[in-house]
Parts: C-alpha cells; sequence; structure tokens
C-alpha cells in the first residue's frame, strides 16, 4: 500500500521524520566546536585556522610594530625640533639648506624597509593566489541575499539562509550566534586543499572568512578562485564582506571543518556521486559498509 494512500502510514512517516530531525540537531549541537567567530569587544584577529591566515596575520603584526616604531621615532624628532630649535632656545638658527649624508640616509633607508616588508608580503600574496591542486573543488554563488553552493565533483547542490533567533537551538546553534548563523554550512574535510570558485547571480557579493584569512568578490558573470587548508576541525564563520542590497547583514557564511572520514560519510548522506575522488573515501571500508 502506498504511503499517501494510507492517513495512519503518512503521519507515522512525519512523525519519524521531526524525530529524527531533532535527534540530528541535537547530535550537531554536541559535536560542534566553535572556534572561528566575533567576540565582544574584541579587536584583534580570530585565531588562525589555516597556513594563510597564520602567515597573513603575523605579517600584519611585524608591519604594525614597524610603523609603530616609525611613527614613535618621527614623533620624537618633532618633539626633540619644537624643544631644541624654539626661537627661544636657538635665536640664532643655521642657514644651511643640505645635508648629503643625511639626505642620503633617509632615502636608502625607507627602500630598505619596504624591500623588507615586499620580500615577506609578495610570496604571501603568491601563495594566496596561486590555487594548488583541489582535493575539494565547492562552486559558491552569492544571491540576494543568500549563498548557494555546489560540490562540482559529487552533484550535490544546496542554498544556504541565515537563521532567525527562534531557529538557533534547533539547528545547534546558542543566542550569541544570531546574524551568523545559517542552516546549511559548508562542509570540508581538514588537512585538505579546498578550492572555492565564487560567483554572483545578480549582484557583486563577496564570501569572506576571517579565520581562514580569505576574502574574494563575487561578480555577475565572472568566476574568482580561492582556497585554504583548515588545521582543525570546528566551525568557523564568515559574512558577505560587500555591500549587495537591504539584506547585506543577512547573509552569514558558515563553514564546518571535520575528519576526512566524517566528510566522506556526510556526502553519502547527501547523495553524493563520485565518491571515490573524496579525499578520506576508502573502498574496502564503503565495500563492507555496504554488505
Amino acid at each position: 500500500m502506498h504511503l499517501f494512500k494510507d492517513p495512519t502510514r503518512l503521519f507515522a512517516g512525519f512523525g519519524a521524520t521531526a524525530l529524527s530531525m531533532v535527534i540530528a540537531g541535537q547530535a550537531l549541537a554536541q559535536e560542534m566546536v566553535f572556534r572561528g567567530e566575533p567576540v565582544p569587544g574584541g579587536v584583534h584577529h580570530q585565531e588562525a585556522a589555516t597556513s594563510l591566515a597564520t602567515e597573513a596575520f603575523w605579517i600584519d603584526e611585524m608591519v604594525l610594530i614597524l610603523i609603530t616604531a616609525i611613527t614613535i621615532f618621527v614623533c620624537a624628532l618633532l618633539l626633540w625640533v619644537i624643544v631644541r630649535h624654539n626661537r627661544r632656545a636657538n635665536p640664532t638658527p643655521s642657514r644651511f639648506s643640505h645635508n648629503s649624508p643625511l639626505e642620503v640616509a633617509w632615502t636608502i633607508l625607507p627602500i630598505f624597509i619596504l624591500i623588507a616588508i615586499g620580500s615577506v608580503t609578495v610570496p604571501a600574496l603568491f601563495r594566496q593566489q596561486i590555487m594548488p591542486p583541489a582535493d575539494v573543488t565547492i562552486k559558491v554563488t552569492g544571491y540576494q541575499w543568500y549563498w548557494n553552493y555546489e560540490y562540482v565533483d559529487h552533484n550535490v547542490s544546496y542554498d544556504s539562509y541565515m537563521l532567525e533567533r527562534n531557529q538557533l537551538a534547533e539547528y545547534g546553534y546558542e543566542d550569541r550566534h544570531y546574524l551568523l548563523a545559517a542552516d546549511a554550512q559548508v562542509v570540508v574535510p581538514v588537512g585538505q586543499n579546498v578550492v572555492m570558485q565564487v560567483t554572483g547571480g545578480d549582484v557583486i557579493h563577496s564570501w569572506a572568512v576571517p579565520a581562514f584569512a580569505v576574502k574574494q568578490d563575487a561578480v555577475p558573470g565572472r568566476l574568482a578562485q580561492l582556497w585554504f587548508n583548515v588545521d582543525e576541525p570546528g566551525v568557523y564563520f564568515g559574512q558577505c564582506s560587500v555591500l549587495c542590497g537591504q539584506n547585506h547583514a543577512y547573509m552569514p557564511i558558515v563553514v564546518r571543518a571535520v575528519t576526512p572520514e566524517e566528510y566522506v560519510a556526510w556526502l553519502q548522506e547527501q547523495g553524493a556521486e563520485n565518491l571515490a575522488a573524496a579525499p578520506g573515501y576508502d573502498a574496502t571500508v564503503q565495500l563492507a559498509a555496504s554488505e
């Protein structure tokens, strides 16, 4: 007998489905470890979750120390000039107009400083912009105002929308995750190169995750790329980072990094094709499980 011809079985089926969703939500809440998220009053970077972020954050701090030292030095010189060379302290000022050694020094020193900065920033930029061989390829398309994700090697596609405050607990989030949490996560395996193909479906958006130090504009008609390799399992948050309309603030990004084995299991749950192409796939284990 078909399910739709038997109301009893129909309601039983709905009940089982609802129960499975609740159980899945509770399990998700127990498993999720929130790593890449903003903190109240925070003024610094989030903890780096990729090698790209570790390098970018180190460069940022190095340059900050350098410009702070230069600023202090210049301010000290100005203060010294004000105190030692005002009209009262120095009524008869010198009238020379050139000092060759000094002029050579303040020309060469900035050149060396720029070379030092460029020696670390340029290689880092190339490492960010040159895509490595992809273990996982995901196409992300920005729409007003949600994201669509497509796992191109496995024929898996879904949309991701922001959760309302009264939906957070159902999906395993806490109240502090309002405006950050989405109903669908980007699931990726740790220790694997993930290449995101980024485009826009209507206006310009921008896919950004601070803990990964990645940000790529999603331009309609163009396919841009970014990549990352997550160090540790956990949940990482991002948001659209280009003004894209009145609901721009309501386009959160949630990336969930899992072990390769969990990633393969997740793909199976989504009905993915070509599982053998997924990192972590073990043909012997899958054969035993199917038996």
